[in-house]
């Protein structure tokens, strides 16, 4: 018999008992070693989600795809965290979301934060759709496109308000424990980060800059604005942060820069991030002329960094009302299926290590809060001044 030959039937006979015996121990896995049966097989609670998916698939009255089923399975398990800042983007939801972080959108023209109910409106953009149809901040959204948004994550309620410039949306809105719906078109939607003016007081030129959200690029916008304001004579700062929701912690970063020199801006910490600090970087735009710092009870997370960090490194003055609360940060991580988990990753400290309230409105399990306001203020929506403005400005010009 050829050489060749021989050597082929040996091969084989080894070849044939092996695959025999991993066919059998594929059936009976509790006869193989823990870390090859967790290496070849997948640890126990892996197999048990796998099998229930594929209960679901085969027994469940109706049909649902693949994608159905991944979508449906990474939601409850969201879901499931009770974490009112965590959230699954399914793909059409990302791309929503990258374009709102972006500073530009397709939807209605409304910026949101979640609440029990649903999603509140904290701003109105102008000349938008929301505005023709006559939602107020303060209002909050119960139904969008025929779904509850009660229990829903912050993310995937907005993403149902969101759709093609063009098409219309039906909405269902609380006010004074009055339910109102209406059909509401959706358009293209710039937001408008920054407004700025320059106001006098007892003849003293002040500068007021409005920041609507920390998107990609915010910080450019408010330098420029604030360049201005110094070449028309401004001698101090008031930063508007009202309904400002927060954003990118690194534009958080770039905007305090403008009013701190160096040093510490804010830490982040958690379990699967490394602790970082962020500082103060760029030249300064303002860092020796005086500051107060505008919020109330919807400006959160990367404004109450930077309100924090003004506090801590400026001795700034904070007025108007209670801060939200948002004592921690996201991770934005992406899918293969083209969606992404924005997962709460961790708590940041001001420079002073100060820890603001992680859940939102009030105190927290310990005992956290958001920032308490030095001067309380409020605006009255049903007046034409601006009330908690004029005190910030009279603050401001006491300082001078």
């Amino acid at each position: 018999m050829p050489r060749q030959v021989t050597a082929a039937i040996a091969v084989l006979c080894l070849l044939v008992p092996v695959a025999l015996g991993g066919i059998w121990l594929g059936g009976n896995p509790e006869w193989l070693p823990d870390p090859i049966s967790t290496a070849v097989l997948g640890d126990d609670a892996t197999r048990t989600v796998d099998d229930a998916v594929d209960t679901v698939r085969e027994a469940y009255v109706e049909e649902l795809s693949d994608d159905e089923l991944a979508d449906r399975a990474i939601s409850g398990l969201i879901t499931s965290l009770e974490d009112p800042f965590s959230a699954y983007f399914d793909p059409q939801e990302y791309q929503s979301f990258l374009q709102t972080s972006q500073g530009e959108f397709q939807g209605v023209g409304i910026s949101v934060t979640r609440v029990e109910r649903g999603l509140r409106v904290v701003r109105v953009f102008e000349e938008a759709p929301a505005r023709d149809a006559g939602l107020r901040p303060g209002d909050v959204v119960v139904r969008a496109a025929d779904r509850d948004l009660g229990g829903l994550p912050e993310g995937a309620g907005a993403a149902l308000i969101q759709g093609d410039a063009g098409t219309t949306v039906p909405l269902t809105w609380v006010r004074d424990g009055e339910e109102i719906s209406r059909e509401v078109e959706r358009a293209s939607i710039r937001v408008p980060v920054v407004e700025s003016s320059l106001e006098r007081v007892d003849g003293e030129p002040l500068g007021v800059v409005s920041l609507a959200t920390f998107s990609s690029g915010a910080h450019a916008q408010l330098y420029e604005d604030m360049r201005e304001l110094l070449e028309q004579g401004a001698e101090g700062f008031v930063l508007d942060l009202r309904n400002n929701g927060g954003g990118l912690v690194s534009e958080a970063q770039l905007v305090a820069s403008a009013f701190i020199a160096e040093g510490p801006i804010v830490t982040t910490r958690g379990r699967s991030v490394p602790t970082q600090t962020l500082s103060a970087t760029g030249d300064p735009i303002a860092a020796d002329l005086p500051v107060v710092v505008l919020v109330n009870e919807n400006s959160a997370s990367a404004s109450e960094i930077v309100t924090g960090a003004l506090e801590d490194r400026r001795d700034a003055t904070v007025v108007g009302q209670e801060t939200f609360g948002k004592g921690v940060f996201q991770r934005v991580i992406e899918l293969p299926n083209g969606g992404a988990l924005d997962l709460t990753a961790g708590v940041y400290l001001t420079p002073d290590g100060r820890r603001i309230g992680g859940a939102g409105n009030g105190e927290d399990e310990d005992g956290l809060t958001g920032i308490v306001p030095d001067v309380e203020a409020s605006d009255d929506p049903d007046t034409d001044p601006d009330e908690a403005l004029d005190e910030a400005l009279e603050t401001l010009a006491g300082e001078l």
